[in-house]
């Protein structure tokens, strides 16, 4: 377990309570699980994963954490191509995903030439461009060497 990680899972409960929320057993491993996880994870993995600690989750107070965690910015909805959801941690700051479509992990990376692209838009278009969201799919280095190797 990573210190990164512990200290997402701490933040995230300390932020949880200060908003008024419980932390209930669920919640808890909810949170564990999206704070130590690299992947892209759907509701439907999270609550695979923490049956075997907690077999009484039910997988409603799994979608119910999920929603609360989003809502605090804490997490961050991935769309896959099954029109489905996943969730990973969200980044400090504004940033973009890359996931890979053979593993499932998820990095950020920084838009920074996107601005000049929105304005653009915006030029063209007569919009006034009030937020984006950005996910690049693809092959991660790691999955990419295996299929090559």
């Amino acid at each position: 377990m990573s210190t990164t990680s512990v200290r997402i899972s701490d933040n995230w409960i300390s932020l949880l309570k200060s908003n008024g929320y419980r932390l209930t057993g669920p919640r808890y491993y909810v949170i564990e699980i999206l704070a130590h996880s690299d992947k892209a994870l759907t509701a439907l993995d999270i609550y695979n994963q923490a049956l075997s600690n907690y077999p009484s989750i039910g997988l409603v107070s799994v979608y119910r954490t999920l929603e609360k965690l989003e809502q605090l910015g804490l997490i961050q909805r991935v769309h896959q191509r099954d029109n489905c959801h996943a969730y990973v941690a969200a980044p400090i700051g504004h940033q973009h995903l890359l996931v890979c479509c053979s593993c499932g992990k998820v990095s950020f990376f920084s838009g920074d030439n996107l601005m000049h692209l929105v304005s653009h838009v915006e030029e063209k278009s007569g919009y006034l461009v009030q937020d984006h969201w950005l996910q690049l799919i693809g092959i991660c280095e790691e999955c990419n060497k295996t299929s090559a190797g």
